[in-house]
């Protein structure tokens, strides 16, 4: 059996344990979270992006969760500005076109806004006479922002991102900031279990 940490990163807090960044800064890390000796992320989720983040104790689990050849699905709730037509959910679909390149095609629909959802703080910002939409988007890949370069590619910015789930491991009902250690059997084919 090898430990998994399934954690609801917060709006603001590095994927890190530590921050090298600017003296002075003193951003919010995993530090003040997780506990757990010895534990990594198995890939990352940006400071200004919130919801499920997996750690391992395991070099090789963590390796297999965040290796692109794995493909390991990831999905997100993207509160984005505007209305996007149906032709743009569409295009979000089949791939856009980059800098970095071409993304593999995804699954992406508009949803209702969750129920469930907490509050972010600090707030997104509001205009009153620009309304926003929800949208649920599936991708198998990682490339840097990728989410929010694809929504900005359509001519919808993202206000919030959340990841909601990573392969078969969901978020749930975990509280934000709140963390779960589970057992996984060993990891062997691209699907996690």
């Amino acid at each position: 059996m090898q430990k998994l940490i399934l954690f609801n990163k917060p709006f603001g807090v590095l994927s890190q344990f530590t921050d090298k960044g600017t003296e002075g800064s003193e951003r919010e890390t995993l530090s003040s979270y997780i506990t757990d000796k010895g534990f990594y992320p198995a890939g990352r989720l940006d400071r200004d992006s919130e919801g499920l983040l997996l750690l391992t104790d395991n070099g090789k689990l963590q390796a297999q969760i965040s290796n692109p050849k794995f493909k390991m699905a990831k999905t997100y709730l993207a509160q984005v500005e505007g209305r996007p037509s149906y032709q743009a959910i569409a295009e979000l679909a089949r791939g856009v076109t980059l800098k970095d390149g071409l993304t593999r095609p995804a699954q992406a629909r508009i949803v209702p806004e969750p129920t469930w959802l907490w509050p972010r703080n600090p707030p997104i910002r509001v205009r009153k006479d620009i309304p926003d939409t929800w949208i649920e988007l599936t991708i198998s890949e990682g490339k840097n922002r990728q989410v929010r370069r694809m929504t900005a590619h359509i001519g919808h910015p993202t206000l919030r991102l959340i990841r909601t789930q990573i392969g078969d491991w969901r978020l749930g009902e975990l509280a934000q900031g709140a963390n779960r250690k589970i057992n996984v059997m060993a990891f062997h084919s691209r699907n996690a279990r």
